[in-house]
C-alpha cells in the first residue's frame, strides 16, 4: 500500500539537493543573533517572524534592488569564521530534518571577506560547519551528507583564486566550482585560465546559466566552462515547443543528459515564468530531461525541499515514480564518487521509496 503523496510522507522521503545557496537559508533568529553579535545595524525588523515575512516579500517585489538588498543582510552577518560556522551547520541540521540525505551547498567565499577575513578561513568555517551539522544530524538517527560548492561571482575577477581554493580543498568538503551572478554580460569564459585549472584537476563544476538569460547562456556554460551541470537551465525550454522539433541545444541536453538543477519558486519568484502551472519543469520532465528539483534561497521563497517537491508534484499531478525518477537523477549528478553514489542509491534512497511507494 503506497502512502499519499503529501508533505508529510515526502518530509520522510530521501531526498537528494543539488542547489542551495548558503546566504539564502539562513534562519530568521540566526540573522537577528549574528546581527546583534556583530554589531550589524541595518535590519528592517527585531522580530524573527516579521523578518522572515520581509524577507519573502522582499523577494517577491519584483524588485531586483530589493531582492538583492535580502543577501545584503544575509552576507553582512557573514563576516566572521564563527559566523558561517554556525551558518553552515544550522544548513546541515536544517536540511537533514527535512529528509534531505544529501546536498552541496553553495557560497561565494569572496562574500565574506569585506571585513578582512581571509578567503581560506572562509572556506574552512563553511566545511567544518557542514560536518558538524551532518555529523549531529546522523547522531540524531538523520544522517545527511553535505558537500560546499564555491561560487566565483561571474562580474569579479577573482575566478582563479576560487577555482585553486575547490582543488585545495576538495578532499576536506568541497565538492566542486559555481559561476554564480549576473548572466548577462559576463560569460562563463570570460576568464578561461580559471577553467583550464579546473580542467588540470579534474575538478567538478556546475554553471549558473538559462535563468535570467537564454540558450546562449546555456551554450557557453557547456562550451566554455564545460559545465557538468546547469545552475537552473531553465531556459533551455526556449528551444522545447510544446509540438515540434527540438533546436539544437535542446536536443543536445535531452541527448548528453546534462543535469538541470531546477528550482521552480525560485524561477517564478525572479520573474521568469509567471505561475507554476506554467512553469515548463513537468514539461522536461516527462520528454526526459534530466531535471531535478531544488530550493535555490529557502529563506528568501519561504521554501524546503519538501515543500518544493509538493508543490510540484500537486501542481502536475506527480507520483511517487516521478518523485524517485528527480531523486534518482539528482543522484547519478552528485559530485561523489563512485562508491558513494552506489551507496547513496542501493542503501538510502531506493529502500527510502520502496517502504513509501509500496
Amino acid at each position: 500500500m503506497s502512502a499519499p503523496l503529501n508533505a508529510d510522507s515526502l518530509r520522510r522521503a530521501p531526498k537528494v539537493l543539488l542547489h542551495d545557496h548558503l546566504d539564502g537559508g539562513l534562519r530568521p533568529q540566526t540573522v537577528l543573533e549574528l546581527a546583534d553579535a556583530h554589531g550589524y545595524r541595518e535590519l528592517p525588523t527585531a522580530d524573527a517572524g516579521e523578518l522572515g515575512r520581509w524577507f519573502r516579500q522582499a523577494a517577491d517585489s519584483g524588485s531586483l534592488v530589493r531582492y538583492l538588498e535580502t543577501f545584503a543582510h544575509t552576507v553582512g552577518v557573514m563576516q566572521t569564521a564563527d559566523a558561517i560556522h554556525r551558518v553552515a551547520r544550522e544548513c546541515a541540521l536544517d536540511l537533514a530534518a527535512d529528509g534531505v540525505v544529501h546536498a552541496e551547498v553553495r557560497f561565494a567565499p569572496e562574500l565574506s571577506t569585506a571585513g578582512g577575513l581571509p578567503i581560506e578561513a572562509v572556506v574552512e568555517a563553511m566545511v567544518d560547519g557542514y560536518a558538524a551539522g551532518a555529523a549531529e544530524a546522523t547522531a540524531a538517527g538523520t544522517p545527511i551528507r553535505v558537500g560546499a560548492l564555491l561560487c566565483a561571482m561571474r562580474q569579479t575577477d577573482r575566478w582563479e583564486e576560487v577555482a585553486g581554493l575547490v582543488v585545495r580543498y576538495r578532499d576536506a568538503g568541497v565538492v566542486g566550482f559555481d559561476l554564480a551572478g549576473p548572466e548577462i554580460g559576463f560569460p562563463p569564459d570570460r576568464i578561461p585560465a580559471a577553467i583550464e585549472l579546473l580542467d588540470r584537476a579534474g575538478a567538478h563544476r556546475t554553471v549558473h546559466a538559462g535563468e535570467a538569460a537564454g540558450i546562449d547562456s546555456i551554450r557557453a556554460a557547456l562550451d566554455g566552462a564545460r559545465a557538468e551541470r546547469l545552475g537552473h537551465g531553465i531556459r533551455i525550454a526556449d528551444e522545447v515547443p510544446v509540438d515540434g522539433t527540438l533546436g539544437p541545444v535542446a536536443q543536445r541536453v535531452l541527448d548528453e543528459q546534462v543535469p538541470l538543477e531546477v528550482a521552480p519558486s525560485s524561477n517564478v519568484q525572479t520573474g521568469a515564468y509567471p505561475s507554476l502551472a506554467e512553469h515548463p519543469v513537468d514539461r522536461l520532465h516527462r520528454l526526459g530531461f534530466a531535471v531535478t528539483v531544488n530550493t535555490d534561497n529557502r529563506l528568501m521563497s519561504g521554501v524546503s525541499a519538501t515543500s518544493e517537491l509538493t508543490e510540484v508534484a500537486t501542481a502536475f499531478g506527480w507520483g511517487w515514480a516521478d518523485v524517485q525518477t528527480v531523486t534518482e537523477r539528482a543522484v547519478a549528478a552528485a559530485f561523489l564518487d563512485g562508491t558513494e553514489r552506489a551507496r547513496l542509491l542501493t542503501d538510502v534512497v531506493r529502500p527510502g521509496y520502496a517502504a513509501l511507494g509500496g
